[in-house]
């Protein structure tokens, strides 16, 4: 490292907590259990941590969890804004890592949304509450999946997007979740099983909807000087791009463009990289919709032709454009704030770390070197990408 630029970043350590159905399981417990298995990853020891992301957790989110891990740190953030928290909040860690501001930061999450709901300590969360903006919309039935489906409405209005196309989606999902133990469903489906399901939020039926699981996973940063100490290959931050956009929908100018279209450009031009050079893709996927629409605002496809984009196997592991190798959020898992989840992914696809049958080749037999990472948060009100790569 010169004097004149800035450190390197790399991703260390990733590991999952247990994931799927947990019903004996704290938040905490998750929580810990994957900043262990993230720190055994990564062969360092807990003493280079000085930095620690987290949120969703307590009203005081860092405090309570750093307090649970024994961690004292000197660098924080509690960053939330929906899904895409955990891109976001390892764009700040990264800048602060580079910076010089921390060494390694670590960032975890768990949950336990379906136990908790399972056992009635809590309700299905339909919407954000009644507060602030939202007061607007509330009284007109706006629940959250209303939000998403009306998007998708307007997509398919505008750019004749079908019903097939956005099975499609939950298809192929679901075909990379075959090869993935650890995913909630992996038993094949079909376009006509998708669409014969029942309707959730028009045009959304249930399998075109994500999970309610349990589980939880970590993330640990570290300046380019603790790499050669680790057990793993490095994994570096190529470039990050972060975006926020509309609280309401009344406030959103285009229903059919996600703030990705500017985090998106962003990561991809601090990179040095373009969409062409992407081997693997990692995208939020709360709903059919929310992958197919991401992939046109990175730049996969152009703007409308999405649809079309995700016919024919393209984001299957052996497609051409290889999406949520793990199942994702429709099949895989989805705890809540799944964006971390991406990262985890991402990671393991570059290292080569994936099971057989999951694992993405480039043409050549090679493993990936390029991967993206990109969450979404709201009603696609915030986004984050990470643009992750191999040397």
């Amino acid at each position: 490292m010169g004097p004149d630029r800035p450190r390197r970043v790399a991703v260390v350590g990733v590991a999952l907590s247990d994931c799927g159905r947990v019903d004996h399981a704290t938040p905490y417990a998750l929580h810990a259990q994957a900043a262990r298995r993230a720190l055994a990853d990564s062969g360092l020891d807990r003493s280079v941590i000085d930095g620690l992301a987290s949120a969703g957790l307590g009203p005081l989110a860092p405090v309570e969890v750093a307090d649970h891990l024994g961690l004292r740190p000197t660098w924080v953030d509690s960053t939330s804004v929906g899904g895409a928290t955990w891109e976001v909040m390892a764009a700040h860690a990264a800048d602060a890592i580079a910076a010089g501001h921390a060494n390694a930061v670590l960032l975890v999450y768990g949950s336990t949304a379906r136990a908790d709901l399972k056992a009635g300590r809590r309700t299905a969360a339909l919407s954000f509450g009644t507060h602030g903006p939202a007061q607007f919309e509330t009284p007109y039935g706006h629940t959250l999946i209303a939000k998403y489906a009306m998007a998708a409405r307007r997509h398919m209005h505008q750019y004749g997007t079908t019903l097939r196309q956005f099975a499609e989606v939950a298809v192929q999902t679901r075909a990379n979740a075959a090869f993935n133990p650890h995913a909630m469903y992996r038993a094949p489906i079909t376009v006509d099983e998708v669409l014969g399901g029942p309707v959730v939020a028009d045009p959304f039926t249930r399998l075109q909807c994500c999970v309610r699981s349990d589980g939880g996973c970590a993330v640990l940063l570290a300046a380019e000087e603790y790499v050669a100490d680790t057990d793993s290959s490095a994994v570096w931050v190529m470039g990050t791009g972060t975006a926020l956009s509309h609280a309401t929908l009344a406030e959103w100018d285009d229903f059919t463009v996600t703030p990705a279209a500017v985090s998106g450009p962003l990561a991809f031009r601090r990179a040095g990289v373009a969409p062409q050079d992407i081997d693997v893709a990692e995208l939020y996927d709360a709903f059919t919709y929310m992958t197919l629409v991401t992939l046109e605002d990175l730049g996969f496809c152009a703007k409308g032709e999405g649809g079309v984009f995700v016919e024919k196997g393209r984001l299957t592991v052996g497609g051409a454009l290889p999406v949520n190798t793990d199942g994702g959020g429709l099949s895989a898992c989805h705890p809540g704030m799944r964006g971390l989840f991406l990262l985890v992914e991402a990671v393991r696809q570059l290292r080569g770390e994936a099971e057989e049958g999951r694992q993405v080749r480039r043409r050549d037999g090679t493993l990936p070197r390029l991967a993206i990472a990109s969450g979404t948060g709201g009603w696609f009100c915030s986004s984050g990408t990470l643009i992750l790569g191999r040397d």
